[in-house]
This record gives structure tokens, sequence and C-alpha cells, in this order.
């Protein structure tokens, strides 16, 4: 209204009005002339900026002109641009108050600053301060009414409110809570204790609630009844609040929770005790389904009607029906098992006796056949004498008629055994008789034999030893210089001599192996030196041959305690057979150290003609010799795997092989590194 004023008796066409919101302390627009709306209700300055030229204005008694280069320099336009005349409203309590607010009008001229200007701008700020004391006491009645509804509210609700400040001081506390925390001196003495007691119990859990932080918290309090000296038990809610500006507070509602408590327990107690109970009842259930799933025979339990309740999976075989195998001959025999044992309970419930024992004729349900089976019953009796139910175990007798039936016959047949076993026993007795002359005379033959062996082979090395020796006699040209006819013939005498004694010593040595007499000379022994004492021995006949002979080793070998001459005698045979034995390729020797297994292992592998799986199975037994045309143009008695082996057993040793026809054999000789125990 005073803006139009002024733009009908002061000629003033663009005016803004901006009065102070002392709560936010900002300068805000409230009317206008000549301006939008929207310009109006969007100029807003911050009164905390003292030195805006705005805020000295409005804290001046006279008008402030301002111009356009002057809002440039202070970054500041106002709806009306940045040329106007800025009129303070200066009705003020006290010359250091600011005004109520601030009349911006467009300049034109000196003209401008009238006496209706002043006078319009004075008694606009008179009406403004006016609007602020009616407003501010119709503010304070309602605050006074709310503050009394507030009060009635809080005193009405039966649990303690209070609102303490950050120090812990009470500010506010209903009739609740001053009953717990307040006494004057006319209260007892006990009374005031109480309240001191629940004062200090109180301020403690402030103190621990403000440690833990500013956000809801919700906890439990113990406090003392004043009145009745009992302990009383409060869920404390709190809730951080703002009590005016900069300062905190805490709202907090103790809720008496001592019955509920008291409750809580007693329910609690009564659950564990129910769960225990329940714990043990299936517990119990589970024994007892234990115990009737472990028995073999049928199990079942029946009401006082005759109904089942209880049995275990034998009698469910017998007693129930699978619905969804179409089998109609199957629940018919169900249902006929079913009507003679109900009949069977019902006659033990009609009788006063407490057991019951009777034989029924069930069927198989799967074949049909028929089961007779003895029926054992018991009653179960209540406290009162009420029969309550009745336990059946049914026992299979087919097993015991079969056995009645079986036994007739055994006991028939029984007479004729025992016959036959004395006609038997006197056979028996004759033919023992005969075995033990014949082991007599086997053995005899074997001590015969290897006797026979051992003496013909020291009778035949005599005189070839003496073959031998005038052989070689000849040969050095003793009795003469020999023509070359003669010389290649007295070589051939000698290499067949020579063989002739390798095969007796062979002989000799499968008798000494038989009779035990095989004797063993322990020394230590450098299986790598040994090796290369054998290859230089076999150095002629690796040169006759195109064969490549190599020999291994993996890392160091020890030395082992055996007897030297026998171990020489197995590793020269197996590598003179594979060079014997090898048209073409390779022939290799290795030697490896098993320090867990505690032995050595000596392996000699070629690529020669290889064993057959049949002939694998006979190649170490004595004169067995691979059944092949190579083989067989190879001279040889066939003793010499067999002995090897045979010495290796000897030596606590043994011999493998691995071979395959035409792909070479590997034969394997594993040593302990000490001698075996006698």
């Amino acid at each position: 209204m005073t803006l139009r004023w002024l733009a009908q008796h002061a000629g003033v066409d663009r005016a803004l009005c901006a009065v102070v919101d002392t709560e936010s302390n900002r300068l805000l627009g409230s009317a206008g002339l000549g301006v939008p709306l929207v310009e109006v209700d969007s100029f807003v300055l911050d009164l905390a900026d003292i030195n805006h030229p705005l805020a000295v204005a409005l804290a001046g008694t006279e008008p402030a002109s301002f111009a356009g280069e002057d809002a440039a320099r202070w970054s500041f336009e106002t709806p009306l641009g940045s040329s106007f005349l800025a009129i303070p409203l200066t009705r003020r309590n006290d010359p250091g108050d600011l005004g109520p607010g601030l009349l911006l009008v467009t300049e034109r001229g000196d003209e401008l600053v009238t006496e209706d200007v002043l006078w319009a701008a004075e008694v606009l700020g008179g009406r403004l301060m006016a609007l602020g004391f009616r407003r501010a006491q119709i503010d304070e009645r309602r605050h006074k009414r709310e503050r009394v509804w507030l009060f009635g509210i809080i005193d009405a609700v039966t649990d303690p409110i209070l609102l303490t400040d950050a120090d812990g001081r009470i500010l506010v506390a209903n009739a609740g809570a001053e009953m717990l925390l307040t006494a004057d001196d006319q209260k007892s003495e006990g009374r005031r204790r109480a309240v001191a007691l629940n004062n200090m119990l109180f301020s403690a859990f402030l103190s621990t609630n403000n440690a833990d932080g500013g956000g809801p918290t919700r906890r439990e309090l113990l406090l003392v009844d004043p009145s009745e000296g009992e302990d009383l038990l409060f869920e404390v809610l709190s809730t951080p609040a703002s009590i005016r500006a900069g300062d905190a507070g805490l709202v907090s509602v103790l809720r008496n929770v001592t019955d509920l408590r008291r409750a809580t327990e007693e329910i609690e107690g009564n659950y564990r005790k129910l769960r225990v109970a329940e714990a043990e009842t299936r517990a119990e259930r589970d024994r007892l389904d234990l115990i009737l799933n472990s028995v073999l025979d049928p199990i079942l339990v029946t009401d006082p009607t005759g109904n089942i309740v209880l049995m275990n999976p034998p009698a469910e075989r017998m007693f129930t029906h699978d619905s969804s195998l179409p089998d109609p001959e199957s629940e018919k025999r169900v249902r006929a098992n079913d009507a003679v044992f109900t009949s069977f309970v019902s006659g033990l419930y009609a009788g006063q006796s407490l057991r019951g024992r009777g034989e029924l004729s069930l069927l198989d349900p799967q074949t049909g056949a028929i089961v007779p089976v003895e029926a054992i019953s018991g009653k179960v009796v209540s406290r009162h004498a009420e029969d309550t139910a009745i336990v059946t175990i049914l026992h299979d007798l087919t097993e015991a008629v079969e056995k009645a039936q079986l036994y007739e016959q055994v006991k028939r047949h029984s007479e004729e055994l025992r016959e036959k076993v004395r006609e038997a026993t006197a056979e028996l007795a004759d033919q023992n008789e005969l075995l033990r002359r014949q082991a007599f005379q086997l053995e005899q033959a074997s001590a015969a034999k290897s006797q026979f062996l051992a003496n013909v082979s020291h009778e035949l090395r005599t005189p070839l030893n003496a073959i031998l020796g005038y052989t070689h006699l000849l040969l050095e040209g003793v009795s003469g210089e020999l023509t070359r006819p003669q010389r290649e013939k007295l070589t051939r005498v000698d290499s067949n001599s020579r063989h002739l004694l390798a095969i007796i010593n062979d002989l000799l040595d499968i008798a000494r192996i038989e009779s035990g007499k095989m004797p063993i000379q322990v020394e230590r022994l450098h299986l790598p030196v040994l090796i290369d004492e054998v290859m230089a021995e076999v150095e002629p006949l690796i040169t006759g041959t195109s064969l490549q002979v190599t020999r291994t080793q993996v890392d160091e070998v020890p030395e082992i305690r055996t007897d030297r001459q026998k171990v020489k005698q197995i590793v020269l045979n197996l590598l003179s057979n594979a060079l014997k034995f090898t048209p073409q390729g390779s022939v290799a020797v290795h030697l490896e150290y098993d320090d867990a297994g505690e032995q050595i292992s000596l392996a000699v592998t070629d690529t020669g003609i290889g064993i057959s799986e049949e002939n694998q199975k006979t190649i170490f037994e004595a004169f067995g010799q691979a059944d092949s045309s190579y083989a067989k143009r190879q001279n040889g008695t066939g003793l010499g795997l067999s002995i090897c082996r045979r010495l290796a057993n000897i030596l606590g040793g043994r011999i493998t092989l691995v071979s395959q026809l035409g792909a070479g054999s590997t034969f394997t000789l594993y040593l302990p590194t000490r001698p075996r125990k006698a």
C-alpha cells in the first residue's frame, strides 16, 4: 500500500521494499513496484557481511545513493539495476540495532529525495516495527499455551521422561521422573538416599551414553524405588535433541521393564525346560526307533481298538502295501495278514493275561509264499490298570521248520555217511602209507641225483682239465710247430672243451644249490668296479658284434656286503645273454641306489629278440630256453637264468624280467645293501 501511495503522490515508478529476517539474519525482498514478483522473491542479502554497502546503509539513518560503477565494484545487483537510492526504515529501539528494512527506489536526480518519500519510509518502518511486536506477543502466548500442553502431556505419561543438557543437568522432568530423582527435606532419610543413588546411577548412565556417540540409544538402567526400596529395571530410550542454537541436549524415556523382565526370565526358564524335555523325548524316540529298526523280526504296536500305531521296517514289508505299485495280489495278501494279526490281538485284549503267544500263518506280499511265524505279545498297562497298547514280536519259523525237516534227513543219512567214512578212512590209511613210502623213495632218488651230479661233475672235470691243459700246450708249440689245419682243429677242441666245462660247472652249481651246500663268502663289494671288470671280460664278445654297449649310473652308489663271486656270476650271465640274443641294436647296463628301500638295482636292457609271455613263465626253470629258432641256434643248456635266480635268492635279492617279443628284454637284479640274516 505504501509503494502504491509513492507511485501516486511522489512520482516513483520503480521501488523495492526489503525487510530484515532476524532468525536468519538476512535482508529479504518483501514487496515491489514496477518489479516482477519473481525478482522480488529472489532478492536476498546475508547481513553477516557487515561491510556490504547495503548492510552499511541499513545501519545508517540517511539515504544512500548507488551508481553503476559502485555496484560493479561489490558484485551485487538489485532488481532495480545497478543505479538506485537506498532509504533506511529508521524506526529502531537502540541506535546500534539494525532497522526493520530498506526502501530501494530508482534514482532520477535530487528531486526524488522529497519529504514525501522520507515520510513514507518512516511510516513504513513504524508499521513494520509494530507488526513485529504484535507477532512476538502472539508467539509468546502460543509458546506458553504449547508449553502447558507439553507439560500436561508428559506428566500424563506414566513412564519417566527427562530432558538433560550436555553437562547432565535435568532441564525438564515429568512427574514419574521427579518421583525417582527428586526429594525435598520433608521426605524420609531412606527416600532421600534412594533418590541420591538414582541420580548417581543416572549421571553415570548419561556419561556412558555421551562417550558412545550422539545417536539414539536403547539401554537398560537399574534404579531404586524410593517408596518401596525395591530394585527397578528400566529400559532407557535416549535421543539427542537441540535445546537452543548451539546447545545440544538428550531426551530420555524410562520404561519400567521389571515385571516384563521377570516374566521374560520365567518364560525363558520354562522354554528351556520345555526344550530339554523335548530333546529328551526326541532322544528317547530316536533310541526307540533305532532299537526297533535294528531288530530283524517284525515288531508292531497296536492300540486298544486293534489299529497298528507303530511298526519297524520288517513289519512294514508284511503289513503295508505301496499304493503307487499296481499289484492287486500284493494288496490282498497284506489285507489277509492284517486280518489274521487283528484276530490274534483281539483275542489277547479279550483275555486277562498280560502275555500272549501263538503261531500265525502269514503270506509274503511279494511272492505269496506262506510264512509261519510265532507271535509273542505283551500288554502295556497304564497307572490306572488300563490297557493302552500291545507290543507284538513276530519271529519267522520258516528256518525252524526247514531245520526240523532237514534234521530227519540228516539223521537218516548220518548212518550211511558214518559207514562210508569208516570205509574211506581205511582206504586213506592205505594210501597214506603208500604215499609215505613213495615220498621216502623220492627223497632218496633226489639225494642220489644230487650226489650223482656232484660226482659226475667232479669226475668229468678231471679229464676235461687234462684235455684243456694238453690242448693249451700244443697250441703254445711245446711239441713243435703246428700246421694251420692242426692249429684250427686244436682251437676247436679247446673251445668245445671250455664250453663243456661251463656246462659241468652249471650242473655242479645246481647240485650244490639243491643240496643246500652252496657256500657264501660275504665281503665288501663296490658294484661299479665289478661292472667294469665284467665289461672287460666280455670285451672280446662285444668286439665280435656290431652292438652299442653302454652303462649308466644314478648318483653315488654305496658299497654293499655280499658274495662278490656270485654277484659277478649273475651279472656276467645276464650281460652274456643280452649280447648273445641281440642280433643288432644296443645293450645298456644301468645301476641305481634306492635309499628308502636300502637296496641296489642293476638292470641289463637289450633290443634283442625278446621273450614271449608264455616263455617268460618258464625261462627261469632249469633246462628251460625260449622256444624260438634264434634261441635254438645259440649254444646253452638253459641252466644260466635258473642258477642266477637261485643265487639271487641265496643272497637275499631277486631278479625281475620285463620283455616283449621282438622288442627286447630288461633283466633287473635287486640286492640288499646288507647280507640277509640267517
